[in-house]
């Protein structure tokens, strides 16, 4: 794996972790009314019978997730930092997500705040958690439920990183044990995404470090799923944990879709950062999900990035953001990317666009320019 290569990307998902806390403005307070709540009940999302796309089960209709990642809000919070103390602000958060088109919206869930030990779950937040999938639910929105975080290094426990690597993975069964058990029999969950951006690792490393690299945007959002390889090929240990993970969740949720958000290698192999092998996780994941920020004059290359993980499940864009290119180049990516994805989530931080115009900032600015074009867009990805 390329070091600098990795680097180079973890830094462009740190400045978008971190390019809307430099915006002054608040977000929108949207009124005790429903707006944007569901009139009909949420049908379970399967995986189509060609396997190539994703339908509603019992109408049989086509489902194409379109949506948002809720990652953190203007100030670099993460959710379980305010669900409690701001609860109207996630559900009116929520409205404005739909309100904007969205159909799916991407939660990132920490280890922090689910584990108070190895094999203790938090249960005042295993029964947020509930209320938020309810809540969702009501409101007419899927969730990417994504799991294991360690985004922010000051709140890992200590007894976490001090795991080895068959306890590391035995709390973390333990974690999606929990989450499964949570969202059992609710339609609105769409997926289980196992670990934003795991990397295994090429060879031991001395120091210690499950987090990947200096904190971008204050958060570290790619941890390595071992520390010392012992002479397994990097695709081995991630199939390996890829199954053991999933069978955590199976064993309380067989229904809900179950995937992995990977790094997106490079123009010539899927697995060159990350050590994930597309075609080898599949079974047991249910779909393929990669990140993908294109590249100024370079979507050709975004393009074939993408083709590698074609592998006879759907795929998700679930990262993307017009970053380093303009809202059209990402528009012509998002396009010429139907013929292999079937699904796309960028990012929403709690302020909508006719705000984020009022603000000064040039990421204002950019982010604007991609919530409108996300609501410009909108009825023609959401058709299969």
């Amino acid at each position: 794996m390329s070091r600098l290569s990795l680097s180079a990307f973890c830094i462009t998902r740190g400045i978008v972790a971190s390019i809307l806390i430099v915006i002054s403005v608040d977000s929108l307070t949207v009124g005790a009314a429903e707006r944007g709540s569901s009139s009909q009940p949420l049908e379970r999302v399967k995986v189509s019978a060609d396997g190539r796309g994703f339908e509603l089960v019992p109408s049989g209709r086509p489902f194409v997730p379109w949506g948002f990642n809720y990652d953190h809000d203007t100030q670099g919070q993460l959710l379980e930092d305010y669900w409690e103390s701001d609860w109207d602000r996630v559900v009116d958060d929520f409205r404005e997500m739909k309100a904007l088109g969205a159909n799916v919206v991407r939660i990132h869930l920490q280890v922090s705040r689910f584990l108070e030990a190895p094999d203790r779950a938090n249960e005042a937040n295993v029964e947020r958690l509930k209320r938020l999938f309810r809540r969702a639910e009501e409101i007419g929105l899927y969730l990417d439920v994504t799991g294991l975080g360690c985004y922010h290094r000051q709140d890992v426990p200590a007894w976490y990183d001090a795991l080895d690597e068959n306890g590391r993975w035995a709390a973390q069964a333990f974690f999606w044990e929990t989450i499964a058990r949570a969202g059992t029999g609710c339609p609105a969950v769409f997926c289980y995404d196992l670990m934003n951006e795991p990397v295994v690792p090429g060879e031991k490393r001395k120091d210690g470090d499950w987090l990947v690299d200096a904190a971008l945007g204050g958060k570290y959002f790619v941890q390595r799923i071992t520390l010392d390889p012992r002479g397994r090929p990097r695709n081995e240990i991630a199939r390996d944990w890829v199954r053991r993970l999933t069978t955590a969740i199976r064993k309380h949720d067989t229904e809900a879709l179950v995937t992995v958000g990977l790094l997106p290698g490079t123009k010539d192999r899927a697995d060159a950062w990350s050590g994930f092998v597309p075609k080898e996780l599949a079974p047991p994941l249910d779909f393929i999900s990669t990140h993908i920020y294109p590249e100024k004059n370079a979507i050709d290359v975004s393009l074939q990035i993408l083709s590698h993980f074609a592998v006879g499940r759907p795929v998700v864009v679930e990262e993307t953001f017009p970053l380093r290119c303009s809202t059209q180049e990402l528009t012509e990516f998002l396009r010429a990317s139907r013929g292999t994805a079937t699904g796309w989530i960028g990012f929403y931080w709690g302020t909508p666009p006719d705000e984020l115009r009022q603000s000064k900032e040039l990421a204002a600015h950019i982010t604007a320019g991609w919530l409108e074009l996300f609501q410009e867009l909108t009825p023609e990805f959401r058709q299969p």
